[in-house]
């Protein structure tokens, strides 16, 4: 694994979780660890489009630092786990780093893929993208 692909908290969880209702319910917790995009900023310009479940991603200012941060949020419960792994990846690089990160690598390094369904996993595409242009 290379530094780049250094693995998160969140997605080394996920990435070591036994069998496919061990990865389902570490995916499940690590969403009760998104920073969640609060709703008055789930606007049409945050809603990522393409994806099955509705998903908002956007900066917003940190409650702690008021530095700017990835928020995001989704009514999915699933979804919200592999958004929280994502964001505290993305929030851990610089603007910089951030546009240039190849995020899929990052998901296939936390074995996140295999545990989406098509439809997800082209939803998730359209966030990573996303998190590229923030």
């Amino acid at each position: 694994m290379t530094e780049s692909t250094q693995l998160m908290p969140l997605g080394q969880t996920v990435a070591t979780a036994k069998g496919w209702d061990g990865a389902t319910r570490a995916i499940m917790l690590a969403g009760k660890q998104l920073l969640a995009l609060p709703e008055s900023s789930r606007t049409e310009d945050s809603l990522v489009p393409g994806c099955e479940s509705k998903v908002w991603v956007a900066c917003t200012p940190s409650q702690n630092t008021g530095d700017l941060v990835i928020a995001a949020y989704s009514p999915s419960k699933i979804i919200r786990g592999v958004l929280a792994v994502l964001l505290e990846k993305a929030n851990s690089l610089s603007e910089e780093q951030r546009k240039a990160y190849d995020f899929e690598q990052y998901m296939n390094a936390c074995n996140l893929q295999r545990h989406l369904s098509q439809s997800r996993g082209n939803g998730i595409l359209s966030v990573l993208r996303r998190l590229n242009t923030l």
